[in-house]
């Protein structure tokens, strides 16, 4: 899976790169709304992790934009905004998740990996073709039962 992390605080992204790659995610990391907006629009991307207060373009406009352009990108708006308000406004533009800082890094894993399986709608982790099983959440395939070794 690969995701998009849009976080100015370079501590944070850093800590939440390294536990999703720990976890066998692709990541790429923005540090301002305006390169998230444009990784967001021109990268293809299974779910984007987004603050909302930051620099150059408020976290926000970035998911409003990606809305009116046509981009269905599941999002999970991470940040230290906790007022009603706010997390109404973050569903009303489109967010699909919302999750306050501070925040435990398994529990954005969970999140990330659910709102995954829901846009590829499905509701377990596990693809099956066959006797051929890939786990999405483990990250490998079965043949039979019997792991199998890509590579």
């Amino acid at each position: 899976m690969r995701i998009l992390v849009i976080e100015d605080d370079r501590a944070l992204s850093d800590e939440i790169a390294r536990a999703l790659r720990a976890e066998n995610f692709a990541v790429d990391v923005a540090g301002d709304g305006e390169d998230g907006r444009h990784l967001g629009e021109t990268e293809r991307y299974d779910a984007a992790v987004l603050d909302l207060g930051l620099p150059k373009v408020d976290g926000l406009t970035v998911l409003q934009s990606w809305r009116t352009g046509g981009h269905d990108l599941p999002v999970l708006i991470l940040t230290a905004r906790d007022a009603w308000s706010e997390k109404v406004a973050g569903f009303k533009a489109g967010a699909d998740d919302y999750l306050i800082k501070p925040f435990r890094v398994q529990e954005l894993i969970l999140r990330l990996r659910a709102l995954v399986r829901r846009a590829s709608g499905h509701a377990s982790s596990r693809v099956t073709c066959g006797p051929l099983v890939f786990d999405a959440q483990l990250g490998h395939f079965e043949m039979d039962g019997l792991p199998v070794r890509l590579g």
